[in-house]
């Protein structure tokens, strides 16, 4: 098996920052940090990287949150992270990115958020059923993939935020 990233946290002054923009003061924040793992896999089989919920997360029908996992990804040129629910809780739930999948490109690393990255869910439910991920328990999954471009591809241009940062003038 090629191994083409390592998982680190970011720093705490990034999370910290990170995460009083989302939810603001009220929360034992270096605790939280203190505590997030590093994604991995549950078996020698398996594809994705767990990404493990770094508190309680209760979502009632129809309700969104973004969460900063504390989580950045060094990955070798021409490889991209893919990140989708859990499967269970997308089957159970209707648990849903609200991108989708995510796309973690090799380049974030470098971005002035030290490549933090986040997740937004929401409960899609059709059964009126509200989602509880408890803290540490794995609610996201990653994937590596290798991928190619074209051969008259000319782009130069460099990477300097999160978000729609490729698209920003």
């Amino acid at each position: 098996m090629q191994r083409v990233a390592k998982f680190h946290k970011v720093s705490f002054e990034q999370f910290n920052k990170d995460w009083l923009d989302t939810f603001g003061e009220g929360d034992d924040v270096k605790a939280i940090y203190d505590d997030i793992k590093l994604p991995k896999r549950a078996t020698t089989g398996s594809a994705g990287y767990d990404f493990f919920a770094p508190v309680k997360i209760e979502l009632a029908p129809n309700q969104t949150i973004k969460i900063p996992t504390g989580i950045r990804v060094e990955i070798e040129e021409n490889w991209v992270l893919k990140c989708y629910p859990r499967s269970g809780l997308g089957f159970k739930f209707r648990l849903q990115l609200n991108n989708t999948v995510g796309i973690i490109d090799s380049d974030y690393f470098h971005s002035s958020n030290e490549g933090h990255i986040f997740c937004k869910l929401t409960n899609a439910t059709n059964e009126n059923k509200t989602v509880v991920v408890n803290k540490g328990d794995g609610f996201i999954q990653g994937i590596f993939i290798e991928y190619g471009i074209t051969v008259d591809d000319e782009v130069s241009a460099k990477r300097d935020g999160g978000f729609g940062s490729t698209t920003k003038k």
